[in-house]
């Protein structure tokens, strides 16, 4: 769900303008799914440019404050959202943990790296939400360790319906800052793409582990 139509386009329209997200509806992408895909994003990206990270961080706790309260501790999950939830937990001077997609093989064997009590009241941060599973995965092992979940903050969503309904099925509110939908705007508004590539980035949105150009 993304709360203020604005600051979607205009986070948008940052990710394009660094590059993060780029649009290629003629020469797909191939992800590590195997799925053909006309966009791509990579939101590490925003860490090189200190006035986009500084917005994310400014809006995304803006977000966790009002949506969800100030919690005990935002907790990252690893690594795309690492470095982003880091910067969202100083920002709202809390405590800060992140969470690996299985435990350590070695050592303490941990997979919440970082102190976390039990009953903390927690929000997740991440940096891309396509199916949803990893990041529902990292809520998960939060919920096993005793951490009361509020909800997640994502700074991009593509928007796929299979997504939602693994948010739903798991009781999780996702709210984001952008996605793909107002992308898609922002990037007809501008001229960014042609009438005809639209039409494949529509296309792809509606099945995406089919579609082919």
């Amino acid at each position: 769900m993304v709360l203020d139509k604005d600051i979607s386009k205009k986070t948008a329209e940052l990710l394009l303008k660094i590059k993060a997200i780029k649009l290629s509806p003629n020469e797909p992408f191939t992800w590590a799914s195997g799925w053909k895909s006309p966009i791509y994003c990579d939101n590490r990206i925003t860490l090189s440019y200190p006035s986009v990270r500084n917005f994310l961080r400014i809006e995304i706790a803006k977000i966790v404050d009002k949506e969800y309260g100030k919690p005990d501790v935002i907790a990252g999950v690893a690594t795309g959202a690492i470095a982003i939830g880091v910067l969202i937990a100083e920002e709202l001077g809390i405590p800060f943990v992140y969470v690996r997609p299985e435990p350590k093989k070695h050592g303490r064997k941990n997979q919440i790296e970082g102190y976390l009590e039990k009953g903390q009241n927690v929000v997740v941060i991440e940096d891309l939400i396509s199916t949803g599973n990893s990041s529902l995965h990292a809520v998960d092992a939060l919920k096993e360790a005793g951490a009361v979940v509020k909800g997640m903050v994502a700074i991009f969503s593509y928007g796929f319906d299979v997504a939602a309904e693994n948010f739903k099925n798991k009781n999780v509110r996702l709210t984001t800052l952008s996605d793909y939908q107002n992308l898609l705007e922002l990037a007809s508004e501008n001229s960014y793409i042609s009438d005809e590539e639209m039409v494949a980035l529509k296309e792809w949105r509606k099945n995406p582990n089919i579609w082919k150009q």
